[in-house]
């Protein structure tokens, strides 16, 4: 019997919450939707809402504690990414744009240039807007991770 695929979706900005249950549904995946403040989630047994107590990067070290090879964390914050990626899971951010070993190091060090400049006083801008093109990227990458690792052998949950 293979490992049930999880996924983790570090929920408090996240805007494709909706598009996750639906996948997770049609692939019989347990959902796990961690936030610091109450959040609706739909009435299902595969979707489980963990409120965690309010903090800096306590819904970040929730998920990195738990999530492992054949899970997948849904999240746009860089530095929860790489320690996901560390402990062999799968990381798409919200956009669609997946973390990996090869791109995490870009990306810190291009969080941590913005955050600096952003703490020097320098005007960034922001992320751009979410827009449909990067739901629709976010659906196909996290059905291309789904297939994957059920490819390596993982699974659905059993109820």
């Amino acid at each position: 019997m293979s490992r049930p695929i999880l996924i983790y979706i570090d929920a408090d900005a996240c805007p494709v919450k909706a598009e996750i249950y639906k996948v997770a549904e049609r692939h019989g995946l347990k959902t796990f939707v961690v936030a610091n403040s109450f959040m609706q989630v739909p009435r299902d047994p595969m979707i489980e809402r963990v409120i965690v107590p309010g903090g800096m990067n306590v819904a970040d070290d929730w998920i990195a504690e738990r999530a492992v090879e054949g899970d997948i964390v849904v999240t746009s914050d860089v530095p929860l990414a790489d320690r996901a990626i560390k402990a062999g899971a799968d990381v798409i951010a919200p956009n669609g744009r997946p973390f990996t070993e090869a791109s995490i190091g870009m990306a810190l060090a291009t969080r941590n240039l913005m955050e600096d400049l952003r703490s020097a006083g320098a005007i960034t801008g922001g992320p751009r807007p979410f827009s449909p093109r990067d739901r629709s990227a976010f659906l196909s990458a996290l059905d291309l991770a789904i297939v994957r690792l059920k490819r390596r052998g993982f699974g659905a949950a059993t109820t």
